[in-house]
């Protein structure tokens, strides 16, 4: 018996297929390498020893779905797959809801027809919308302001749906909060094609030279240096829960919203200040106006996490910084 990772190529799947397999699970990567390189799965051996088996795939494809179904014997799904950039789904929002939607529901569908109703889903604290009541507990009422985080919002109704009509599924929705950091050995992290649109990346680029200066978005909030707070948290720690939630999800019936975050937040100063001492020099940076649509603050009440699934990260923001710098060298050759 197998654990299914779609989009196990990509920045949050490759680190789970690392945790996965160095607990003896055996795992099938499916990926149609959209945002990601095959290189990668050769990584992911180099770190564990082991072979993850690999299937070019869409989700979108529900023939091919039900081919990898019909070849394997899969008793969990841990489902990353789907387009996840906030401002790129503002201006292609159909490419957004027939990806995360429609893939998604081909999926379920697939899984239930091979008697497989264990998920674990990759869900995001976007699902809280622009709510302002920090520290956000998994009562905090859902919205979305933009296609992305709507995806997200719908996703997670459709699966509290269908557990409803069916309680023989086992299903986990994990709301992350803001992963970084790479894996220690440099062999896998974050590099997203072009200008990054998350703020740890595009630090990386600049610390490597490939971008001139940091635009900081508001430095007016009510925060302690005017900057916006958000719950960074190290990926493998992030890819940590995945494999608690696994074995939560094995447990019986079930179908729980559960934040994965530290419970702490960090300026936009403080992930800049924290990436400088990793890197060892003064990185360039210019107060610019607010975005519209940011908050203040956005971090994580994890105490469901460690409740119910006994899990809390661990990593603090050096590590992540430190981990982070050490894949850009090798990423961009500094």
């Amino acid at each position: 018996m197998a654990v299914l990772l779609t989009g196990g190529a990509g920045f949050i799947g490759s680190h789970t297929c690392v945790e996965l397999l160095n607990a003896g699970e055996d795992i099938i990567v499916l990926d149609n390498f959209s945002n990601s390189g095959k290189e990668v799965i050769a990584r992911i051996k180099e770190i564990t020893g082991k072979s993850a088996m690999l299937e070019e795939a869409d989700i979108l494809d529900e023939a091919a779905l039900r081919t990898v179904f019909g070849k394997y014997q899969i008793e969990s799904v841990v489902h990353f797959a789907g387009l996840k950039a906030v401002g790129e789904s503002v201006q292609k929002p159909l490419a957004y809801y027939t990806t995360n939607l429609s893939g998604t529901l081909n999926l379920l569908r697939v899984m239930d027809e091979f008697d497989c109703r264990r998920m674990v889903f990759s869900s995001s604290a976007t699902v809280y919308g622009t709510s302002t009541d920090v520290p956000f507990g998994e009562d905090t009422p859902t919205s979305a302001t933009n296609p992305y985080g709507q995806t997200k919002v719908v996703l997670e109704r459709v699966m509290q749906d269908l557990y409803a009509s069916d309680s023989r599924w086992s299903i986990v929705l994990l709301r992350y909060f803001n992963p970084i950091g790479a894996h220690s050995s440099g062999l896998i992290g974050e590099d997203p094609e072009g200008i990054p649109n998350n703020l740890v990346p595009y630090i990386a680029k600049l610390a490597a030279g490939k971008l001139p200066k940091l635009n900081v978005f508001g430095n007016d909030y009510p925060t302690p240096d005017g900057t916006g707070v958000r719950d960074y948290l190290h990926v493998v720690d992030l890819a940590l829960g995945h494999l608690a939630a696994l074995k939560y999800a094995r447990g019986g019936a079930c179908c729980e919203a559960v934040n994965l975050g530290t419970g702490a937040g960090y300026s936009v100063l403080d992930v800049l200040r924290a990436y400088e001492r990793a890197c060892g020099r003064s990185l360039a940076y210019e107060i610019a106006p607010r975005r519209a649509g940011d908050i203040a603050e956005c971090y994580a009440n994890p105490t469901k996490a460690k409740d119910l699934l006994g899990w809390e990260a661990r990593a603090g923001l050096d590590e992540m910084c430190a981990d982070s710098w050490r894949y850009a060298r090798r990423a961009y050759g500094v």
